[in-house]
């Protein structure tokens, strides 16, 4: 089972939102608040192209982002808190012989902090993250990145997110995906989705029946 992490994990998405917001108003990018939001789960590569006149490999998009990434870990990071059900779904995973692995858009030195806040690091198997990837979400390189570290088909494996850019990710690499609209998503943004629920705990609450039918499915 491959994870993403804000959003899904841990309540993070305003808070990136906030940081990006933060630096690029400091720059000199007006952006709207609400515009952000949607754009949170893609990779700050792509948001720097939507969002601004820099080149994504040049030296001050690179310095944007490593702002950004500082505000986050200093001023926002320390409010960010896990969604119940998190570690609970990684046990009963893990319980079952389930093999759990992150695939996220976020940079090691975030995802790190984040795995903790989650309260899952000690479980996971590996993991993958930008540094892995040529190309950062809605491209489907991190989950294949993440299937390789587990060295799986895509039909062995399934994924769990909070965004469209999930979703897009998961069908272009072949996987199975199961949405949550913690991140703030609703239904109708998550096409092609085996399943929609809550959140992570509602997993919890349905995993009998939800991960039958998975199996089902792949049987068929």
């Amino acid at each position: 089972m491959l994870f993403d992490v804000d959003g899904t994990l841990v309540d993070s998405n305003d808070a990136h939102a906030r940081a990006w917001f933060d630096v690029l108003t400091a720059l000199g990018y007006p952006v709207e608040l609400p515009r952000l939001q949607r754009m949170i789960g893609m990779g700050g590569d792509k948001i720097v192209a939507a969002l601004t006149d820099l080149e994504p490999d040049g030296s001050r998009a690179k310095a944007l982002l490593s702002a950004r990434q500082e505000r986050f870990l200093k001023h926002y990071l320390p409010s960010v808190r896990p969604f119940p059900g998190a570690r609970v779904l990684f046990e009963r995973l893990r319980t079952e012989g389930v093999q759990t692995a992150i695939a996220s858009s976020a940079k090691p030195e975030e995802l790190t902090p984040l795995l903790k806040r989650a309260g899952v690091e000690d479980l996971i198997v590996a993991q993958a993250s930008s540094s892995d990837a040529q190309e950062s979400k809605p491209d489907p390189d991190i989950v294949q990145a993440a299937l390789a570290r587990l060295n799986l088909a895509p039909k062995q494996a399934a994924m769990i997110g909070d965004t469209p850019f999930d979703a897009e990710a998961c069908q272009r690499a072949g996987v199975p995906f199961i949405a949550v609209q913690s991140g703030g998503w609703s239904a109708p943004d998550f096409a092609g989705a085996v399943a929609v629920l809550r959140d992570v705990d509602e997993i919890l609450a349905h995993y009998e029946s939800l991960f039958a039918s998975m199996t089902s499915a792949r049987r068929g």
